[in-house]
C-alpha cells in the first residue's frame, strides 16, 4: 500500500520515528482490530487506534449510551445518551480519522457468533466488564490463534496483559483458571471506578496493539501489568503458561466455545421465574414504609457514600459488608425487607440473614433505582 500525502502529514510524527518510519506505518495501516466493547476502555483504545491510522477496527457493543458512561466513555457525547454506543463509536472515530473502516457488530457476543466475528481481524482487544465476556474472548482468541489484548478496572485499580498462547505466552484461563462466585466481585456499577482510570488502562492496551502491528518492542506476553492510581505506583507479575490449562495446556479438554453465563455460576434472564418467593416490589415497601403497624423493618445495605447521593427516609443504613458484625442489631423473628441500588447485594445480604436464622426476609427488587421510577421520581438514580 501507499500513504498519500494527507496521509503522510497526518502520521509525520510516526513516519519520523526510526522505529516506525514508513515502512511501520504501512503495518498500522494494514492492521485490522476488533474491540470487544465500545465503553470505559473501548473508548480510548478506539480513538487512539484511529488517530494512529489502524485500517480497519470493529466494533463489538449491543448497548445504549446512559448519562452514567459519560464520566468515563469519551467516544460518547452527551448529544449521545440513548443511542447506539456502536453508532456513535463510530461517528466519533471517523470524525477523528476518515481513512479507518469501522465495521460494526451491533450484537452482544456470544458462542454462536463469536468465531465468526473475531476471525475476520488481526488483533483483538478486550473491553469488556463481565466474567463470561472475558472467558469467552479469552477461548475464542485461543482456538483461532488471535492475540487477546486484555485490560480491567475497579475504583481506582487496574490491570492489563496480552494473552497469546500461540506466541509461546499463557492465556487468561492460566491467571484465572475459574471465576469468581457470581456476586462475589462488584461490577463498576457498584463499585464504581475512577473516571480517567479507563483511559489509562486503555491507552496501555492500544499501545501494546500498536507494537504488536509494527513487531517491535517488548510486548506484555508473560507479564501483568497492576496499576494503583491511589498511589500512582504501577507492579509487575511474571506470568507462565499452565500446562495443565484445560484450554491452552498439553492436552486440552476445551476444543469448543461453551456456555459461559453457565460456567460463570449466572442463570439467564430466560429462566429467573417472574416471581421471586425472596423479593417484594418497591410498592410494597412503600406498604411497610407507610403503615408502621405492619411491623416491617427496612434496611439500606448500600455503602455511606451510595446513601449519601440518595436515600429513603426513615430507612436505616446497615452495608452489607458490616452484616457480620452488626446483624444482631437486627430482630430474628420480624419481618424486614432489604433494598440497596438495584437488588444484587439486597440478595446477598439475604442470603447471609437467612443462614443466621432470619426466617422473614425479602428483597426489594429493582432497589432504590426502581423506587426512583415507581415511587418518588426526586430520589436521584446514579
Amino acid at each position: 500500500m501507499q500513504l498519500n500525502n494527507d496521509e503522510i502529514r497526518r502520521y509525520s510524527r510516526h513516519l519520523i520515528l526510526p522505529e516506525v518510519g514508513l515502512a511501520g506505518q504501512k503495518k498500522i495501516c494494514s492492521t485490522s482490530v476488533v474491540c470487544i466493547g465500545a465503553g470505559g476502555l473501548g473508548s480510548p483504545i478506539a480513538m487512539y487506534l484511529a488517530a494512529a491510522g489502524i485500517g480497519k477496527i470493529g466494533i463489538v457493543d449491543f448497548d445504549a449510551v446512559d448519562f452514567s458512561n459519560l464520566q468515563r466513555q469519551i467516544l460518547h457525547s452527551t448529544a449521545d445518551v440513548g443511542r447506539s454506543k456502536a453508532e456513535s463509536a463510530r461517528e466519533t472515530i471517523l470524525g477523528l480519522n476518515p481513512n479507518v473502516e469501522v465495521v460494526l457488530h451491533n450484537t452482544r457476543i456470544t458462542s454462536d457468533n463469536a468465531l465468526d466475528i473475531l476471525a475476520q481481524y488481526d488483533i483483538v482487544v478486550d473491553g469488556t466488564d463481565n466474567f463470561p465476556t472475558r472467558y469467552l474472548t479469552n477461548d475464542a482468541c485461543v482456538l483461532l490463534k488471535k492475540p487477546n489484548v486484555y485490560g480491567s478496572i475497579f475504583r481506582f485499580e487496574g490491570q492489563a496483559s496480552v494473552f497469546a498462547p500461540h506466541l509461546n505466552g499463557p492465556c487468561y484461563r492460566c491467571l484465572y483458571p475459574e471465576p469468581p462466585p457470581p456476586g462475589m466481585v462488584p461490577s463498576c456499577a457498584e463499585g464504581g471506578v475512577l473516571g480517567v482510570l479507563p483511559g489509562i488502562i486503555g491507552t496501555i492496551q492500544a499501545t501494546e496493539i500498536l507494537k504488536l502491528a509494527l513487531g517491535k518492542g517488548s510486548s506484555l506476553i508473560g507479564r501483568l501489568l497492576l496499576f494503583n492510581a491511589l498511589e500512582m505506583k504501577f507492579r509487575e507479575v511474571r506470568l507462565r503458561p499452565d500446562p495443565m490449562c484445560p484450554l491452552c495446556g498439553r492436552n486440552p479438554t476445551i476444543t469448543k466455545l461453551v456456555d459461559y453465563e453457565f460456567f460463570c455460576g449466572i442463570t439467564p434472564p430466560s429462566a429467573i421465574p417472574a416471581s421471586n418467593p425472596d423479593e417484594v416490589t418497591v410498592q410494597d415497601m412503600k406498604q411497610a414504609l407507610d403503615n408502621p403497624a405492619l411491623g416491617i423493618k427496612v434496611i439500606d445495605v448500600r455503602e455511606p457514600d451510595e446513601y449519601q447521593i440518595a436515600h429513603i427516609d426513615g430507612v436505616p443504613l446497615i452495608p452489607v459488608g458490616s452484616l457480620p458484625q452488626r446483624f444482631t442489631e437486627l430482630d430474628p423473628n420480624g419481618q424486614i425487607y432489604i433494598h440497596c441500588k438495584s437488588g444484587a447485594r439486597s440478595l446477598r445480604a439475604l442470603q447471609f440473614l437467612r443462614e443466621h436464622g432470619f426466617k422473614h426476609v425479602k428483597s426489594v427488587k429493582g432497589g432504590i433505582n426502581a423506587w426512583a421510577d415507581e415511587i418518588d421520581h426526586t430520589v436521584a438514580k446514579y
